[in-house]
């Protein structure tokens, strides 16, 4: 079983960059593969980012390609999303998720959560 605690969100205005981290408690964080995903108010909590165990094959929503970049370091047990020419789109509560096996797109694949972390885009 793996914990997941998510920081580093804020308000940042338009063009601007932000880097959410992930710390993980648990021995078996290495052999995870995480995915960050994002809920607006009223709206569906979407797949933005997954990387693997390894941090060799990585992912991202259409929406966010070329703009943002997820990472992992197994030694600390942390996932990062580097996110830069940010949107007011952007605007939502951005959740990291674990799950054993490859990276998955939906929300159900993955059964461990965090808290959850606000990043605000203002225009």
């Amino acid at each position: 079983q793996v914990q997941l605690v998510e920081s580093g969100g804020g308000l940042v205005q338009a063009g601007g960059s932000l880097t959410l981290t992930c710390a993980a408690s648990g021995r078996t964080f290495s052999s995870y593969a995480m995915g960050w995903f994002r809920q607006a108010p009223g709206k569906e909590r979407d797949f933005v980012a997954g990387i693997n165990w390894s941090g060799g094959s990585t992912d991202y929503a259409d929406t966010v390609k070329g703009r943002f970049t997820i990472s992992r370091d197994n030694a600390k047990n942390t996932v990062y999303l580097r996110m830069s020419s940010l949107k007011p789109e952007d605007t939502a509560v951005y959740y990291c998720a674990a799950r054993a096996g490859n990276i998955a797109h939906l929300k159900y694949e993955y059964p461990y959560w965090g808290q959850g972390t606000q990043v605000t885009v203002s225009s």
